[in-house]
């Protein structure tokens, strides 16, 4: 059927919208289905009964006597559980799958001292076979609750990785749990006292059917650099010109896996151990003595990226309950506009011939 319009600039009024409706309708009624699908969808459904609606009539009111029975629950869709043939791209072997930053209230022990309960970022990871479409990340998460009550140590963090890893059905397993863990120190010369704030990690990590426990801490001191500290000294004893040296915050990363024939590493004794190795750490609660005690202190330890890395590196190795280790540190020069890194690996655990290319960017310390 062909429609042909009249050549007007007039606009069409109702009556005779009205009657070309009824022209349509009229045609429909004895048009052929091969005609019918030949319209334009938008002209279709001015004709009632033409198209029929893809829609059903659904609820916009929410359900709240509704509930979910064992029927119901069988009866909804998994997909991430689903079978091999839902894989999408390679059918390949996952090393890490899971969750990152769930966050949960957590107990952890002090050395000679009250529980403390501090928010915990939490990440749980399993291998994945290669045959397998996805996994439940829920059941990570309720794995965890069902300890999280618990004051927690690495046996309850074991605990809660058996319970997902056998939830799961995987063969590799690992959780980490991150949080700023505070202590009061007291100032170099006038006796106050405050509180530093430690960010910490605790790594459970079975691989092979072999556990490995992992503590992470970033230190963070003053660096003073010894080049600047002698050119410095040089311009004063040979032309009487004041000059300082450069100096600026630091960051150090330690991570030490744990013998777990040893005594307890306690947080604390990690802590001492950083502070023995670079005793100028960053200082919270400063008064005028304090000030000039800390720059007596860094003149009289004066460091490159290098010392700190060996300095840290001894304390490491003389502590019986460390196995492997690494050390990595970043300098934030105020002298150049770059900073100055070294790593310091000991063992096969931490051993990598690539790295993270934004490595070094995590280790600013925000105050």
């Amino acid at each position: 059927m062909n429609f042909h319009t009249r050549i007007t600039d007039e606009t069409p009024d109702r009556d005779e919208a009205e009657a070309a409706l009824d022209t349509l309708r009229s045609w429909a009624r004895n048009a052929t289905e091969t005609e019918i699908a030949q319209l334009d969808p938008a002209v279709a459904r001015l004709v009632p009964g033409l198209v029929k609606d893809e829609y059903p009539v659904l609820s916009r009111r929410y359900p709240d006597d509704f509930s979910v029975d064992a029927a119901y629950k069988a009866s909804l869709p998994d997909l991430q559980n689903g079978p091999e043939s839902l894989i999408r791209g390679a059918r390949q072997q996952i090393q890490h799958v899971g969750i990152s930053n769930f966050r949960l209230p957590i107990r952890f022990h002090r050395k000679g001292g009250s529980d403390l309960a501090l928010e915990t970022s939490v990440t749980g990871t399993v291998s994945l076979d290669a045959d397998k479409k996805g996994i439940n990340m829920s059941r990570i998460m309720r794995s965890f609750y069902r300890h999280a009550e618990s004051v927690f140590s690495f046996e309850v963090i074991e605990a809660a990785l058996d319970d997902y890893k056998t939830d799961l059905e995987s063969f590799d397993a690992r959780i980490q749990m991150r949080f700023s863990y505070p202590v009061k120190v007291k100032s170099l010369r006038s006796g106050l006292e405050g509180y530093q704030y430690y960010d910490i990690a605790l790594e459970l990590v079975e691989q092979d059917g072999v556990r490995q426990k992992i503590m992470h801490l970033d230190y963070v001191y003053s660096s003073t650099c010894p080049c600047s500290l002698e050119l410095s000294e040089h311009a004063r004893r040979e032309r009487g010109q004041l000059a300082t040296p450069h100096s600026q915050r630091s960051v150090a990363r330690i991570s030490v896996v744990l013998d777990c024939d040893a005594n307890c590493l306690w947080f604390e004794d990690l802590i001492e151990l950083c502070r023995r190795a670079v005793p100028t750490e960053t200082q919270v609660m400063v008064k005028r003595e304090d000030e000039q005690a800390f720059a007596e202190l860094n003149a009289a330890n004066p460091i490159f990226v290098e010392d700190a890395a060996r300095l840290f590196c001894a304390e490491l190795q003389a502590d019986h309950r460390v196995g492997d280790f690494r050390v990595i540190a970043s300098h934030q020069e105020s002298l150049h506009s770059h900073d100055a890194v070294s790593i310091l690996v000991e063992g096969d655990t931490f051993a990598a011939q690539s790295l993270d290319p934004k490595l070094f960017n995590t280790l600013f310390h925000v105050g």
